[in-house]
């Protein structure tokens, strides 16, 4: 894998990444509790972003859909900005 083309970039796909880990697990894998803390810790973390900061957070993930060829995946990311408080 080549590497980010910027700080943002990697941060927005660990952040990604992360979430997506935890939807994604079954409930024998991980304490649901625990999921939802981390999942409303990502929240919290967009929610204090400057509007810049989110301009920023929404082109890295527009390009990072329009790079993803897994459908579930894609779907996912498409439904990010609006599951985790990037937009209203």
């Amino acid at each position: 894998m080549p590497p980010y083309p910027s700080l943002t970039h990697a941060l927005v796909a660990a952040l990604v990444d992360l979430t997506w880990f935890v939807e994604d697990t079954d409930d024998e894998s991980m304490d649901q509790d625990e999921a939802l803390k981390a999942l409303e810790g990502v929240a919290a973390v967009v929610d204090r972003m400057t509007e810049g900061q989110r301009d920023g957070f929404l082109e890295v993930l527009a390009a990072m859909t329009a790079a993803e060829t897994d459908p579930g995946r894609r779907a996912f990311l498409e439904d990010f900005p609006e599951d985790f408080g990037v937009v209203d």
